[in-house]
């Protein structure tokens, strides 16, 4: 399988269940080792991805997304993935984050209280959708490579949307958070036929 049939199922918003067993252990191995070492965010800027991802999907009853180093599956897919332009529209945006934050708070987006992270994030997902219901459709889209059209949007729209598959595809996001089993259910052996049950064929 490769990285542009992973972006087709993601774009495609098949549900984190009906995964084939093929599917989800590409998106397992595309998730960072332990030792994993940022390669495109710098220290600043992954401080602002941390912030957002937190608020995104916060710790509650099971590990978050932080927990889940969304983090780094985005400097992944930022290294690997992304062209060019979409790495510098994606760095932007974050730089954006920051400057609004300044504006409103009179600090970085990292070092504003959790509440305030809250309200810039809930003001910037407005204005996503807004945006995504006035935009006209593009012609052109169907021709598009599911690799642009998971990159496409506005910057919130696509920060949210690597956190979820982020954190939906990881260990914890899999196992705690929608309690799904990574790999399925035992082959269960032969086991004793109750009263009445005879071949399937016969």
């Amino acid at each position: 399988m490769q990285r542009r049939e992973m972006l087709r199922i993601l774009t495609a918003g098949a549900a984190l269940p009906a995964l084939s067993p093929e599917a989800f252990a590409f998106f397992r191995t595309s998730h960072p080792p332990e030792d994993y070492a940022l390669r495109t965010l710098n220290p600043h800027q992954n401080a602002t991805v941390v912030a957002m991802i937190d608020q995104i999907i916060p710790e509650t009853g099971t590990p978050g997304a932080k927990a889940a180093r969304v983090n780094e599956f985005i400097d992944v897919i930022l290294t690997e993935w992304a062209h060019e332009d979409e790495r510098k529209n994606f760095l932007d945006g974050l730089a954006d984050v920051d400057k609004k934050s300044n504006e409103l708070f009179t600090k970085e987006f990292s070092d504003a209280s959790p509440a305030q992270q809250l309200s810039l994030l809930r003001a910037m997902d407005e204005a996503a959708a807004f945006e995504s219901s006035t935009r006209p459709p593009r012609p052109d889209r169907d021709q598009l490579e599911e690799h642009d059209k998971q990159l496409e949007g506005s910057f919130f729209s696509v920060f949210k949307r690597l956190t979820l598959h982020g954190y939906y595809t990881s260990e914890i996001g899999f196992t705690q958070e929608l309690q799904l089993q990574i790999i399925p259910g035992a082959q269960h052996g032969c086991v004793p036929r109750g009263p009445g049950q005879g071949d399937a064929d016969g």
